[in-house]
Formats: structure tokens, sequence, C-alpha cells
């Protein structure tokens, strides 16, 4: 299957364009979570939705139910936290520090690859950089660590010319259960200190678990 990566400066989208992008983020993660350990959508849920056999009708049948004000009872989603996700010793998004130009390094403080839990799908849509002058050139998602095969790459210079210098990305990252994955920015500028990148997400798991 093929991949769009790009970044969608945020100044360019309507307050519609991003609330339906973000019900979008949603469905692809509970598309990736319906029948693993997370979870299931039934069909009495979504009516003949265990008979759809390819994952972009299941994408499709999920939105249009989210669209309706729905959710399955099986799931719950949240933002993502840096501690409880991650692992990270501050509940921040800030970067390790940014010592040489061009190289690549952790959007988690010192977490380089962490391990996706057995039970949760992560969503990564968008970004947004705090720090200013732009520190950080590009925004990418490995899977399999710190040097496994890109599952995303982004630009971040496309959103230094506007207002919000925050973008949304051009197709959601979505991580799986069990994965090992690494988010990392390309540093700008050696500024040898920490910066602030946020990245907007979600993290599918079982309802009950962290929120009751």
């Amino acid at each position: 299957m093929g991949s769009r990566n790009y970044i969608i400066p945020s100044d360019d989208m309507t307050l519609t364009d991003k609330t339906n992008y973000r019900i979008s983020a949603i469905a692809a993660g509970l598309a990736k979570a319906h029948g693993t350990t997370i979870g299931n959508i039934s069909d009495s849920e979504i009516p003949g939705f265990s008979k759809l056999g390819t994952p972009e009708q299941r994408f499709a049948a999920i939105l249009n139910y989210l669209k309706a004000s729905n959710f399955p009872a099986a799931f719950a989603v949240r933002e993502f936290q840096p501690i409880l996700d991650a692992g990270t010793v501050l509940d921040q998004w800030n970067t390790a520090a940014l010592a040489v130009v061009g190289t690549a390094y952790s959007a988690l403080q010192a977490i380089a690859a962490p391990a996706n839990a057995t039970n949760k799908v992560l969503v990564f849509y968008k970004t947004g950089v705090e720090t200013a002058p732009m520190p950080v050139s590009r925004l990418q998602f490995r899977q399999g660590g710190a040097a496994g095969n890109i599952m995303g790459i982004f630009d971040l210079e496309q959103i230094i010319n506007h207002q919000n210098v925050e973008g949304y990305f051009s197709e959601p990252v979505v991580v799986g259960p069990a994965i090992t994955y690494a988010i990392q920015v390309l540093a700008r500028i050696a500024t040898g200190v920490l910066a602030r990148v946020q990245v907007g997400s979600f993290v599918i798991e079982p309802a009950g678990q962290v929120v009751a």
C-alpha cells in the first residue's frame, strides 16, 4: 500500500477540516485495534462489520459510525501521555538536547525507542514546535527502533512562516500493539539544549483501563 508523507500547515485548514481529520485519525486507530487483545467492534454496533473483507472497508465503516456520534463500547480513546505511554521522566514533549546539526534526536526526552504496550494502539496526527527560532527541520517515525524502517517523515520547515507553527500530517502514523518505535527530530540548529516539539496523538486502549 502506498503512503503520503507531507505536512499541512494548520493555518491552511478550517475548524471543520481539523475536526474531521481528528475523527479520521481515531477511526484509523480503531481499525488497527479491532480484532486484537484490545477489543472488537460488534455487528450490533456496526451491522455487517464482521463480514467486511478489507481494511479500507472497515475503516470507512468505523469512520461513518464515529461521524454519527457513536463510539464502540470495547474501546477508550485519550491523548498520549509521555510518562504513562513512553516511560519518560517528565510528562512533557521535550526532545533530547540538540548537539549536532543534521543529527536525529529522540522527541521523547532520553527514551530513544519505547516499546508500545500489548494493549494499546498509538495514532500520531499532527505536530507543533514551541521553541523559537525553529531548531528542528524534520520529524520522523520509525518502526523497530531508532534505526528501524521509517513509517512517516515530515518537513517541519514548511510550517515556519505561518502564524501557528503547527501542521497536520498528510495521513496519521499508526503504531500497533507491542511494536518498538521511535519518534525523532533532525537538528536544524545546534542549541545544546532540548526543544519543545509537541506531537498530537491518540491512544486506543480497552475501555476502563485508564479512563473509567
